[in-house]
Order: C-alpha cells, then structure tokens, then sequence
C-alpha cells in the first residue's frame, strides 16, 4: 500500500466534514433584518388593506431560498383564506430592464392568489426594512406591526417550524405581544459594495 494513501484519505475526510459544516452552518444562518417601522409608514407605496390583516412578503426573483419562503406562505394563506391581504415584492436591481424580475417564481406568487409588485432598486423593501429576501411583515387592521420575520425554518427549507404557526396566530389576532422571528435567505442587495447579488437566471 502507498504509505502517502491514508494521509489522503484522512484530508480527504477533513475536507468533506468541513464542507458539511460550512454547507449547514449557512443554512442556520439568519439575514439581516434592517428597521422595521412598528407602524405603518406613510412612505409606503400604498396604505394597509382596510378590515383585515396585511402581509407583506419581499422576495429576491433569482434566489434559490426564495421557492421556500413561497411554499410557506401558501401553507399560511390556505389556514386563512380571506383574514389576510398578501402582498409579494420582488427585488428589481435599478439598472435592469422591466420583466428582470418576472422569473417562475412570480408565477408562484400569483397562483397563491397574492398581489405581486416589482420592487425597483427595492424602494419598498427600504421602506420596511427588509434586507433578506423571504422577509415577512404582518401589520394589523389598524396598521399596527403584529409579525416580522421569515416563515421558513432555514435557509431553502420548508415544513414544520414555529416560524409559520406564529405568523397564522398573528392574522388571528392571537399574539398577546408583536413577534420577530429570524429570517432566512439571500440578501436583497449584496452587503458593503451596494451592488445587486447575482443570481442566477433560472429557476
């Protein structure tokens, strides 16, 4: 046996193990979550839907995690259909042409009966404080912040967490105070150089 195979093989294994890490120590990383307004600020584009909850999601159209954050907000809206009024904002860099955003994912996001907006140089996604994509803001009737957040559990990962439970027991009204989750995903804009993350262009 080449005396040099099991030093290899050992580094090939420390390779691997710190390969795994890194792989889940990324997805258990949460984004950044920026200022948040507690109540509904008059810079929006628009004001919150009159009689019943608002939920506004922004989104990243070429981020992998994003499906994630689109699947669970299926599952919330399907537990409350006609408490809340959905609101889908995808990132648009300021310098791409009209449609950059208009990837499957939008598609996704109507079929979930959401009304679906571009977010040019995310001007919206400022506005609320929103610097991950997958960001989840519930405001009340009243314009009142009720949830913040994300609703997956992980980083392009789906299913039972406490993330979604609490944002279907905020449309409810049964949050006894305001909750902030961690949220998961790709930033909106790519950190200190202020240029747009890549992503890429298929879905």
């Amino acid at each position: 046996m080449n005396k040099t195979t099991p030093a290899l093989t050992a580094l090939w294994l420390l390779s691997c193990a710190a390969g795994l890490y890194a792989l889940f120590a990324r997805a258990a990383a949460p984004g950044e979550i920026g200022a948040v307004p507690r109540l509904w600020p008059e810079a929006a584009a628009a004001a919150p839907e009159t009689g019943r909850a608002t939920l506004l999601l922004f989104a990243h159209p070429r981020c992998p995690c994003t499906r994630a954050s689109l699947d669970e907000l299926a599952w919330i809206l399907a537990r409350a259909p006609g408490r809340v009024a959905a609101r889908v904002f995808f990132y648009r860099p300021a310098q791409a042409a009209a449609g950059w955003e208009r990837t499957p994912l939008w598609d996704e996001a109507r079929a979930l009966g959401a009304d679906v907006f571009a977010d040019p140089d995310g001007a919206e996604a400022r506005v609320f404080g929103a610097r991950t994509s997958g960001m989840t803001l519930i405001y009340d009737a009243r314009g009142r912040l009720i949830y913040d957040g994300g609703v997956t559990p992980g980083r392009a990962h789906e299913g039972d967490g406490p993330q979604r439970e609490a944002a279907l027991a905020a449309i409810d009204g049964r949050l006894a105070a305001p909750v902030r989750s961690a949220v998961f995903g790709c930033a909106l804009v790519a950190a200190k150089s202020g240029k747009e993350s890549s992503w890429p262009t298929k879905n």
